[in-house]
């Protein structure tokens, strides 16, 4: 019995350091086979500049949940895969920018002031990166509201943690990224529209008094006292997707399920309507548009000349198989690749075959125990029988 006891032990100790090493794995380790098989695309350094290539990452739709309709587990598990993911990327990638592109948090737009502060704070620590990396994130509906929703309050809000405004330009490396707020592309001429249009119509001339090499007359005058900016054709991020009539043309392990690729977008709403596409295109001219909300990956191409790669969600409450774009730019050129993470239901198919393997092995043990029991019990019956039987044989 005391070798049955140290052997039930000894099956106990591993079966529990066989679930650790199965925790370890699907919840830590498992990012990095996934995330080692990606790596930057390739471009070759600007002889002009001398300056290396920007390496870019480009996030979307990481929902983080909030205190309204938020369960406390579900937070738990999605905060924790998008964590981990996203640090284990920044070790083995090490990205130099990394752009959200919108909806950032899940309920921004009706967070009470403490719900918004304890929102901010998680995100801050799920993001969290070193101080020579530099992450910006772009507005969505789900931060400040549909148009409909919006206002200057919850504008401002975001805009004072983020440090960001809704029609910018940052330049890095000599690349030109428009910063762009879609809500605000409504073209009813509300305050936040009117607002922002206006900045992203200076922001275009200014780009175009750039571009130009030569000027003469009233407009060398006009350009002389536009913000400079370098001699890049610039990227567009938003969140909107720039008007297009369904997902189609979309294609790919990530693209929207087949079932609903053909329903039709509505505008203002899944896209940006068709006037404010078109103005984005011919105020800037992009070489680049990168878009997210739609939680599906696609790539159209607008007018035969501007690419736009339409962003899947980070998060595994979306999708089953989450991803993000590394981007190499120059000033002149750029190329992308995709990094898919695991995909959840691999995770959970570990899961259930380790736990099934285990279950197994258990009832095996116990079936074996319990013939080992009885064996040896009647063992012991047959030998106290033979001695019982040789005494009633010996009188003496």
């Amino acid at each position: 019995m005391y070798g049955l006891s140290a052997k039930c032990k000894r099956s106990l100790t591993f079966t529990l350091l066989l679930v650790i090493c199965l925790f370890v794995f699907c919840e830590y380790l498992i990012y990095y086979p996934a995330i080692l098989r990606c790596s930057w695309p390739e471009l070759k350094e600007d002889k002009k500049t001398g300056v290396s290539p920007l390496h870019v990452f480009f996030l979307s739709d990481t929902h983080l949940l909030g205190a309204i309709k938020g369960h406390w587990f579900d937070k738990l598990r999605r905060e924790w895969q998008m964590e981990r993911a996203f640090q284990t990327a920044l070790v083995l990638l090490k990205p130099e920018v990394v752009f959200i592109l919108g909806d950032i948090f899940d309920e921004g737009k009706w967070s009470s002031p403490e719900d918004w502060e304890e929102d901010v704070r998680r995100f801050k620590q799920i993001f969290r990166h070193p101080s020579d990396m530099e992450l910006i994130v772009i507005i969505g509906n789900h931060d400040i509201g549909f148009h409909h929703e919006m206002n200057w309050y919850k504008l401002e809000r975001f805009e004072r943690v983020f440090n960001d405004t809704s029609a910018r330009i940052i330049t890095k490396k000599g690349v030109n990224f428009v910063l762009v707020n879609s809500m605000a592309m409504h073209g009813d001429r509300c305050s936040i529209c009117e607002h922002v249009e206006n900045e992203l119509y200076s922001l275009s001339h200014a780009l175009n008094c750039t571009m130009q090499s030569q000027w003469s007359g009233i407009m060398r005058t006009y350009c002389k006292e536009m913000q400079k900016f370098p001699r890049s054709s610039p990227i567009i991020l938003q969140h909107y997707p720039l008007y297009r009539p369904n997902d189609a043309e979309c294609a790919g392990q990530d693209a929207a399920p087949p079932e609903v690729r053909h329903q039709v977008f509505k505008e203002r709403y899944d896209v940006l309507s068709r006037e404010a596409s078109q103005r984005l295109l011919w105020w800037f001219q992009p070489r680049l548009i990168m878009s997210g909300h739609t939680h599906s990956a696609c790539k159209v191409v607008h007018d035969n000349k501007h690419p736009e790669i339409s962003v899947p969600s980070f998060s595994w409450r979306n999708r089953n198989n989450p991803s993000f774009i590394l981007g190499t730019f120059s000033p002149t050129d750029f190329q992308l690749a995709k990094c898919f993470l695991p995909e959840e239901s691999s995770v959970v198919a570990v899961y259930c075959a380790t736990i099934t393997v285990l279950f197994v092995l258990f009832i095996a043990h116990m079936l074996l125990s319990q013939t080992s029991i009885l064996l040896a019990t009647s063992l012991m019956y047959e030998h106290d029988m033979a001695k019982t039987s040789g005494f009633k044989h010996n009188p003496g």
